[in-house]
Order: structure tokens, then sequence, then C-alpha cells
């Protein structure tokens, strides 16, 4: 079975289903609402196992009710734990998510900036074997230290590039392949022409790169050749973890051998199908989902 190791942040959302986002300070009611994990790099990871491939993930937790969760939640998934760390005295992060009736989502998220981002047993420790690595920016320490030991073994290194790009740039470096978001690639480029930015970042970091842009779909660098692939359309019902579905489904066929390109267009299937359900993780695809989607 391929095997993704995964690295960042884990997360329980607190969903609320709303017909409209808040503006103003007053009680609301939601229509819905529901609790899920969360998190890029933990998403991913579930994302992954659900596709077919074996997910690890390394991550950062408390020591309290909600670290609990958020592993049980990742376990019963499948996501092998094993690298999760959790620190005395520290809270786990968790987040209020507001989805509106398009299908857009607002997030507040706390996150304790006291436990350690120190990554240095991960640059020692036994990762086991692996196929492919993914990484998130919330832990840049991390992203460096994995990506490294990817670089080392000769697997694919994938950064997911959110801002503030500017406190990830170890991993950036060491990335074989870097997706941007828009936002993220603006923030790393401090301008918003995502072809030119594409091509600094590759001059750059020497990686494979491509920037997502939700339904304008992907961009991304062949040669100095900025070529796209358009989103998959559907009518979106709820959009929060779609990004975290489309890198764990990228870096898991591009361990399976598949191209960029390949890699890419599976990804975004993947995504629409996310972004057609609602339910947090309970919407993310089976690879049988995305197999017969594509094959219609």
């Amino acid at each position: 079975m391929t095997t993704i190791l995964c690295a960042g942040v884990a997360v329980i959302d607190f969903v609320y289903q709303l017909d409209e986002m808040p503006r103003r300070a007053e009680k609301y009611r939601a229509k819905d609402a529901w609790m899920t994990g969360g998190g890029n790099a933990a998403n991913a990871a579930v994302a992954i196992s659900r596709l077919g491939g074996r997910a690890r993930l390394a991550a950062r937790l408390g020591d309290d009710a909600v670290a609990d969760m958020i592993v049980s939640g990742l376990e019963v998934e499948g996501v092998d734990c094993a690298l999760v760390r959790r620190f005395a005295g520290r809270k786990s992060s968790f987040s209020a998510v507001f989805i509106d009736a398009a299908g857009e989502r607002q997030i507040v998220n706390y996150r304790d900036m006291d436990i350690s981002f120190g990554a240095e047993w991960l640059a020692v420790a036994d990762l086991g074997q692996f196929d492919a690595a993914l990484s998130d920016t919330r832990w840049p320490q991390c992203g460096a230290a994995v990506l490294g030991r990817a670089r080392e073994r000769g697997v694919p290194g994938v950064l997911d590039a959110e801002a503030p790009i500017a406190l990830a740039e170890g991993a950036l470096m060491l990335a074989s392949h870097i997706a941007f978001s828009a936002q993220g690639l603006r923030d790393y480029a401090g301008h918003s022409d995502l072809a030119k930015g594409l091509r600094e970042a590759a001059r750059t970091t020497g990686a494979w790169v491509c920037v997502t842009d939700g339904a304008k779909g992907v961009l991304w660098l062949d040669g100095d050749d900025v070529r796209s692939v358009p989103a998959v359309a559907v009518t979106a019902v709820e959009t929060l973890g779609a990004g975290d579905v489309w890198h764990g489904a990228f870096t898991l066929k591009l361990a399976e051998g598949e191209s960029e390109e390949a890699a890419i267009r599976y990804a975004n299937a993947a995504a629409a199908l996310k972004c057609a359900g609602s339910g947090g993780r309970a919407s993310y695809p089976r690879r049988t989902d995305v197999d017969a989607f594509l094959s219609n």
C-alpha cells in the first residue's frame, strides 16, 4: 500500500451552517451544526486513507480532551498517529467554522502558541517507510524536517503553501513540489500576477510549482510555460477541507507514479466531490467515488 507521511496541523472544527455570514454583534441560530476533525495535514491524511493510501501523521497537540477527540477521529479513519506528540499543560487547536448558503466558509481558529515548535526529534526519528511526504506551512520546522527526509530518500515532497509563506522558507527550499493557494502565492511573490509568481517561485526554489485557485482551477509551470487544468464544475454545498483533499489526492497520485498533470486532474475531481457534499470529513470521497466520477 502506498504510504504518505503528512506533517503539520490537526484541529477540531465546530461547524455551523447559516443562511448568511454573521455581520452584527447579536445572536444567530444555525440551520445545522456538527463537530469534525480539521487541520490541513490531518485532513489530507484522512483524504489519503479514504482514497486507498496509507497515511501517517506528524503533529503537535496538547494533553486535553480536544486532543483525545482529534486522535480518535483520525484513528477511526485509519490514520497512523504514532508520530503525533502531545505536550503537558498545553491546549490543542480548535476552530469555529461558519458556512453560508453558497457553501463558502469563515473560520475563527485558536492555537496555543506556547506548544513547542521544535522538530529536532523528527529530523532523527525512525519515520519508517514512506513513498511521499506532504507538509502544510502551519508547523514550518516540521515541514522542513519531513521534506528534508523525503529529499534524502528521493521521493516526492509536497508543500501545501499557504500564507504566511516567509515562516516556511526552509520547507520551501526542500520541497520537490510546491502547491500554492492563490493567497499563498500572492503572499510569497508580493503581487497578484499568478503566472509571474509561479515563474519566480520556480527560479528561487528549483521545485515543480502550481497554484490552486478554487473554481478557477489550477495553474502549473511546464518549463517556462504556464498551463492550466480547469476545476470540475459542481454545485458547491461546502468548500471546507476541499483544498486539503486536493493536496492529499495530488500527493497520493504522485507517489503512485502518475505525472503531475494527471495528479492535478485526479485531485481536482476529488476536491469537487468533496465540495458537492457536506458534513466535514463525512463527505470526503473514496477511491471508488473518484474513479467512477472520472470514468463518466
